[in-house]
């Protein structure tokens, strides 16, 4: 596999105090269109994940370049970005509106400039959803989960007409259908999970049509499946990880080595122990998060040869193997992580860079918000 290509040492600014995470904007505002570009062309709407950034700045560069609203994973980021004037938003969940969880969600709703669609996968949760708008001037809109082979959320495809039937009756307005392909995470994954979110996808469609159901929107989503989901009947699509890119999505190749926008930037703090160097950034930097098919906490592409072993909280322990150079003790390295999203939710800010200079210092405004 060719050397991974966006952000090294040379190129991140000076004087960072670290640890810290870098996000190169000139890489992601070429994700953003390449995959808006792409997506276009066969007339499938981009509605991206905003949970891999919870970030209101970076979601608008991703409307710019002509997504036609979010997707976020829970009622405390569409909050967020409501509050920031995002007005088309999908949470793409199966919401228990029960508690808290009701009233949070009819204040969403009951706001006149938000578009507001929400997810679920059973008739139970209908019925919580429909009680949390009762007398609502409006009806909510909903969107109803299949499980395409993912074995997380999602009704079965064969109940899709019984369930969007149940919640038509309950007053809810059914828009359509979703899958989310996340057993394409692994090397070979993207072209059978695809199918497999196509053929749920159809389908359920094809269900809810035989209950009066039109399905206006018929939304695939993960960053590998981006494209191999992208074909009829599916009209929207919901990649997220696509704008910043993880060492992970490259190795399955789900992004370009020239679409890692994303470094953690850290210093060697100590180098006690021949063979061994240990890093400022740890666990609660750059999580315990590593796929079966990859070996170490992030890779180091200035000693592409070193294996970041171990993590505890504040320590990153690097592996140097004999006869391979070793960086030195107070050298500010780069470390591309393993899984974008849970390291950008660790930090309360990222350094935003053009060109290896640093444009600001931007808000993971929804940080913290997971439920």
């Amino acid at each position: 596999m060719a050397m991974i290509e966006p952000i090294v040492p040379s190129r991140l600014p000076a004087g960072i105090d670290t640890p810290a995470v870098v996000i190169d904007l000139d890489i992601v505002e070429r994700n953003a269109r390449r995959l808006g570009d792409a997506l276009s062309a066969r007339g499938i709407a981009l509605r991206p994940h905003a949970k891999t950034h919870k970030s209101v700045a970076l979601a608008r560069i991703q409307l710019e370049a002509g997504a036609r609203g979010l997707t976020v994973g829970n009622l405390g980021e569409a909050e967020v970005f409501a509050a920031a004037g995002l007005d088309d938003l999908f949470i793409a969940y199966p919401v228990w509106a029960e508690g808290p969880k009701a009233a949070r969600l009819r204040a969403l709703h009951d706001l006149d400039a938000l578009r507001l669609i929400v997810g679920f996968d059973s008739i139970s949760g209908a019925e919580r959803l429909a009680a949390a708008v009762a007398g609502s001037r409006r009806p909510l809109a909903v969107m109803l989960e299949l499980d395409p082979g993912n074995g997380r959320t999602g009704a079965p495809a064969d109940r899709a007409g019984e369930i969007a039937g149940a919640a038509r009756d309950l007053g809810l307005d059914v828009r359509g259908v979703f899958t989310h392909g996340g057993h394409a995470y692994r090397p070979g994954g993207a072209e059978p999970a695809g199918a497999d979110e196509v053929a749920t996808l159809t389908q359920g469609a094809a269900a809810l049509a035989s209950v009066d159901i039109e399905p206006v929107v018929i939304s695939a989503g993960s960053t590998p499946t981006q494209l191999t989901a992208a074909v009829a009947p599916v009209n929207e699509m919901r990649a997220g990880t696509y704008l910043i890119g993880d060492r992970q999505q490259w190795a399955i190749e789900a992004v370009p080595g020239d679409g890692v926008a994303i470094a953690v930037a850290t210093t060697v703090v100590s180098a006690a122990v021949d063979g061994q160097v240990v890093l400022d950034a740890g666990a609660k930097t750059l999580t315990k998060d590593v796929a079966s098919y990859l070996t170490g906490h992030g890779l180091l592409p200035a000693y592409p040869d070193a294996v970041l072993e171990r993590v505890s909280d504040y320590h990153g322990v690097v592996r140097i193997p004999p006869g391979t150079p070793s960086p030195h003790v107070g050298e500010v390295l780069a470390v591309i992580p393993n899984h974008v999203c849970p390291v950008i939710d660790l930090r309360d800010s990222f350094i935003a860079t053009r060109d290896g200079e640093i444009v600001g210092i931007w808000p993971v405004d929804a940080r913290g918000r997971s439920g």
